[in-house]
């Protein structure tokens, strides 16, 4: 198929636009927990590990659906597994609103996990297919700044509906709901199975799907390290993202909004470090250089929570985690794994790897509360988070990559 002439907007940036929307919605639901944890601590009289075990459970959920979806997406189509997955996910943030008891809300959050858990491997692989080679690293970036966008959008929406509104902790859910069927919606119109082709990426649309073994993935050196980087990328982010507004307000002191708005740093500015370590990793031609120049910093973030005495240094190193830490980090990882992964399997080497990142945000939130629990402080979960970083630094010294032509 060959790109119309007459396209005003070329296939390739709405497929951008709608990939990015996607992560908008699929963040902002995820992150509307994080504020009401309180609430919901004090309503059900929960332990931290207990507290913890709720997104823990959302994630082996979402984290088990990444390898399936992505061997049906290669073999029963890409489009037709996000749709659907898309109008399962409104459903059960619907009805999330309407669950009696905590056991209901429990088995609609890890429903709505399963639901989305068939969105990364998919979408990866029909935007690495439409967007020019050139443009892929970059590409990626903004499909994947989604994430900032998404997670600064539920912090705030949960926050604001239950301090200004006085709502009860399900309805933020019930207010996900719109946006998440819009999303799929558009998915459905504008979205295609094989890209058109283009000067710039002439194979889309016209590669076969072939045959592959399953057992290939797991024999290419750099796929396994990728995949071992974003596991602790991933471990240290979601520690983050789900105990932070927690830990502000139990351990600094501050409101529900306040605490909302120092959390929301890490994804505002992580927009910025995505575009710009992207761009760099683009104009290098090579991945591992960017990478073993981030992890570093992300260790020093993470350690530097704890250690702020005063909320302007604790600023200081969110500003610093945002810029360098998992969002930016993986639209790098994704060119990586473009780079290396057989064209047949590319759905299932992105679900795969989201595979073993995910898996790491079903042990995060657990066992930052069972830390916490064990040493009556969230502290120690900071510090653990920081010592796995150490483990994603290593493995990345192991990939062997030269300047791509």
């Amino acid at each position: 198929m060959q790109t119309t002439k007459n396209e005003r907007v070329p296939y390739w940036i709405k497929t951008v636009i709608i990939f990015f929307l996607g992560w908008v919605v699929i963040y902002a639901a995820r992150s509307v927990l994080s504020p009401v944890m309180p609430q919901i601590e004090t309503e059900f009289g929960l332990s931290k590990s207990q507290l913890g075990l709720i997104s823990s459970l959302f994630f082996l959920a979402y984290t088990l659906l990444q390898v399936p979806a992505g061997l049906l997406g290669d073999r029963l189509g890409r489009k037709r597994i996000l749709v659907s997955g898309f109008m399962l996910f409104t459903l059960f943030m619907a009805a999330i609103s309407i669950s009696p008891t905590f056991l209901i809300f429990m088995l609609l959050w890890m429903l709505t996990g399963a639901s989305q858990g068939v969105y990364y491997g998919p979408q990866y692989a029909l935007s690495s297919e439409a967007i020019p080679k050139k443009w892929i690293t970059l590409g990626s970036a903004v499909i994947g700044s989604g994430m900032s966008f998404g997670i600064a959008l539920g912090y705030y929406l949960s926050s604001f509906m239950i301090e200004h509104y006085h709502t009860t902790w399900k309805m933020p859910f019930l207010a996900m709901a719109l946006p998440v069927l819009i999303v799929a919606l558009l998915m459905l119109v504008f979205i295609r199975e094989k890209a058109p082709s283009t000067d710039a990426n002439p194979a889309a649309g016209t590669e076969t799907k072939g045959d592959f073994k399953f057992g290939d993935l797991f024999k290419n050196r750099n796929l396994l390290m990728a995949y071992i980087t974003i596991f602790c990328s991933i471990y240290g982010f979601f520690v983050i993202i789900t105990w932070l507004p927690y830990y502000l307000q139990k351990e600094r002191g501050m409101d529900i909004v306040h605490a909302a708005g120092i959390a929301s740093i890490v994804p505002w500015i992580s927009v910025l470090g995505t575009l710009i370590c992207s761009y760099i990793s683009d104009k290098l031609g090579r991945r591992k250089p960017v990478v073993l120049c981030m992890l570093p910093f992300s260790l020093l973030a993470i350690f530097g929570i704890v250690y702020s005495s005063s909320e302007a240094a604790l600023i200081g190193v969110l500003v610093l985690y945002g810029f360098i830490g998992k969002i930016s980090l993986n639209p790098v990882l994704i060119a990586l794994v473009a780079d290396n992964a057989p064209r047949a399997a590319l759905s299932t080497a992105f679900g795969l790897y989201n595979f073993f990142g995910m898996a790491a945000s079903i042990f995060a939130p657990y066992v930052t509360g069972f830390i916490a629990d064990s040493t009556g402080s969230l502290n120690a979960g900071f510090y653990f988070a920081a010592m796995i970083t150490v483990v994603g630094f290593v493995a990345m010294l192991f990939v062997k990559e030269g300047k791509r032509i």
